[in-house]
């Protein structure tokens, strides 16, 4: 996929442009990075094709979605995109199947059931929206938008309103349908911790311009453009305790002790190197390469 896009925009600073070169291998989850009115939003919905780049060309495997200099510009319901954004946007006088089956071109009750199991909606299937929480509510989303079976996922803070221990269980579900669906996905988050859980690769994104790019340690750690703590050391122990899993790591001479899912120890053993990495009180552990 190959995206070099320019777009004049109003910022708090003034006007500005969003002057995007990039490129980005089919099923990679890519997050997008960078302080609020950097651009980030306005990239994914030209993407979309639900905003009108000033110049430029987008192609996705082979096929030319947008080019200034020819006259392309193929309209978002022919653009195997599918699109979430933090407010829902779900029908409220249709239930939750209804909302997914609203998502295909053609009805596909194979696929419909398959969301239902990956998203844990089957038991909602019949309810309303204004019955749901807001995690539930998220997935009804996430589903629908699958169900266009795009080639492109695209994701504005889906998950930025819902409470930690929400959010952490939709970013596995999250990653579960990447996989399972072969989606090339792009993420706007803020959340540093989802980022290392979700990301193969991130793009920072600074008045407009993609100031560096790469994977989520060599951005985040590495680089340190986060500002959190981070310290290296070598796992002793990993202990289950009920349904989560206490991970002692040798710092030094100190042993810190950290509450891991069984999702982050699964490619961790005793003796391997490790980074613990901490923002806002939120710590986890990234494994050195």
């Amino acid at each position: 996929m190959r995206i070099k896009l320019k777009k004049r925009l109003k910022g708090y600073k003034g006007e500005f442009v969003l002057d995007i070169d990039m490129s980005v291998k089919s099923g990679s989850f890519v997050t997008i990075f960078g302080r609020s009115g950097a651009g980030k939003t306005t990239l994914l919905k030209m993407l979309a094709g639900l905003l009108k780049p000033d110049e430029g060309f987008i192609e996705v495997g082979g096929e030319i979605w947008y080019d200034s200099s020819r006259g392309i510009d193929i309209p978002p319901q022919k653009r195997k995109v599918g699109v979430v954004f933090q407010d829902y946007a779900l029908f409220p006088n249709m239930t939750v199947e209804e909302n997914i089956l609203y998502g295909m071109e053609k009805k596909d009750e194979e696929l419909l059931e398959k969301l239902l199991m990956l998203t844990q909606l089957i038991e909602l299937r019949n309810r309303k929206p204004h019955s749901l929480s807001g995690g539930q509510k998220q997935r009804v989303a996430l589903a629908r938008a699958v169900a266009r079976k795009p080639d492109i996922l695209l994701l504005d803070e889906p998950l930025s309103a819902l409470d930690i221990d929400m959010r952490r269980k939709l970013q596995k579900e999250l990653h579960k349908i990447h996989r399972t669906f072969s989606l090339t996905t792009f993420l706007i988050s803020h959340d540093f911790s989802e980022v290392f859980r979700l990301s193969d690769r991130v793009f920072v994104i600074e008045n407009g311009k993609i100031i560096k790019e790469g994977k989520p340690d060599y951005i985040f750690v590495q680089e340190r453009l986060s500002g959190k703590v981070k310290f290296s050391g070598e796992i002793l122990q990993i202990k289950k305790e009920d349904v989560v899993y206490i991970v002692s790591v040798l710092v030094g001479n100190n042993i810190i002790k950290v509450v891991a899912d069984p999702e982050e120890i699964q490619d961790l053993s005793v003796g391997d190197k490790v980074i613990v990495a901490s923002k806002a009180f939120n710590p986890f552990i990234l494994k050195s390469e």
